[in-house]
C-alpha cells in the first residue's frame, strides 16, 4: 500500500504553558484540496507552519511522499514541494512586484523545472497574471494594498512550481469580488488548468480560511481544529452539522 503524499502524526507544540497543536494526526492524498478551520488561537497556523519548517515540533513526524521532513529547514521543504503563504507578508517592498516574484522562480526546485518557460521574467509574470496583479508589475511591492499583497504572497507562492500549496487566509483583505475571483483561480490551479507546467492535476492544498461560505464552495475536505485538537474531518456538508463545530465556530445558524 502507497505511504499517504502527506502525513500528519501525534504532532504536538508547546509555547510555555499553551498547548497549540495537541498530538494532530490525519493524512492527505495528492488530489485533495482541504480547509482548515477552527476559532482564533486553535492553533491553525501553528499546525501548518510545523509542516512547512518555520517551526519544529516538540514531538510528532510530518512525512511528504513517504519521506520524514520533520524539523528540516524552511528552504528545504520549499525545494522539496511544499509552499506556503503567510498571514504577516514580507515583501521586497524597495523591489518592484515583479522582482519579488522572480526571487521564487531562481528557488532550486524552480530552476529544476525551467524547462517549460524560456525567462525568469515570463515566468513571474505567469505568476502575477494568475494571481491577477500582472498589471502592476513594475510597480515597488510598498505601493500595494493590504488584499494585493495577499496576492502577491499567492503568486510568490505558486512560481516555486509546488506540489503541495499552503495557503493563510488567501481571501483576507480582498473585496467580495476579488474574493470570488480569487477561489476560482485557486480551485483552477488545484485542477491544473493554469499556470506553470499544465499538468493534468495541479498542487493539492491546505486552506486557512475564516471567510467559510466562499471556502466551503472550492475545498472537498475540512479539517477543524479546536484548543489544538481535532474536533472534525469530513465534507463541508458533514462538517457543518456536527454540534461540536456549531458550538466552537460556526454558531447556532451554521454559514
Amino acid at each position: 500500500m502507497p505511504a499517504p503524499f502527506l502525513e500528519i502524526k501525534e504532532l504536538h507544540k508547546d509555547f510555555g504553558g499553551l498547548t497549540a497543536t495537541n498530538s494532530v494526526s490525519f493524512d492527505m492524498g495528492r488530489q485533495e484540496m482541504v480547509g482548515l478551520i477552527g476559532p482564533n488561537g486553535a492553533g491553525k497556523t501553528t499546525l501548518v507552519r510545523l509542516i512547512n519548517g518555520i517551526l519544529k515540533p516538540d514531538r510528532g513526524k510530518v512525512r511528504f511522499k513517504g519521506k520524514e521532513i520533520t524539523g528540516k529547514k524552511a528552504y528545504d521543504i520549499v525545494n522539496l514541494g511544499i509552499a506556503s503563504t503567510f498571514q504577516n507578508m514580507r515583501p521586497f517592498r524597495r523591489l518592484p512586484i515583479i522582482a519579488n516574484v522572480m526571487v521564487s522562480c531562481l528557488s532550486p526546485r524552480a530552476m529544476k523545472r525551467g524547462e517549460w518557460v524560456k525567462k525568469v521574467e515570463a515566468k513571474a509574470m505567469d505568476a502575477l497574471e494568475f494571481a491577477g496583479i500582472s498589471d502592476m508589475a513594475l510597480e515597488k511591492a510598498s505601493t500595494l494594498s493590504q488584499g494585493d499583497l495577499k496576492r502577491l504572497e499567492v503568486a510568490r507562492a505558486v512560481a516555486t512550481d509546488p506540489e503541495l500549496l499552503i495557503l493563510d487566509e488567501p481571501f483576507g483583505g480582498l473585496s467580495p469580488a476579488e474574493t470570488e475571483l480569487m477561489a476560482k483561480s485557486v480551485a483552477r490551479l488545484h485542477k491544473g488548468g493554469r499556470f506553470g507546467r499544465l499538468h493534468s492535476e495541479g498542487p493539492a492544498m491546505i486552506i486557512i480560511e475564516h471567510k467559510l461560505q466562499q471556502l466551503m464552495k472550492i475545498v472537498d475536505r475540512i479539517i477543524v481544529l479546536n484548543f489544538g485538537t481535532i474536533i472534525a474531518d469530513g465534507t463541508p456538508q458533514q462538517v457543518v452539522e456536527i454540534p461540536e463545530v456549531i458550538e466552537a465556530y460556526l454558531g447556532e445558524g451554521g454559514v
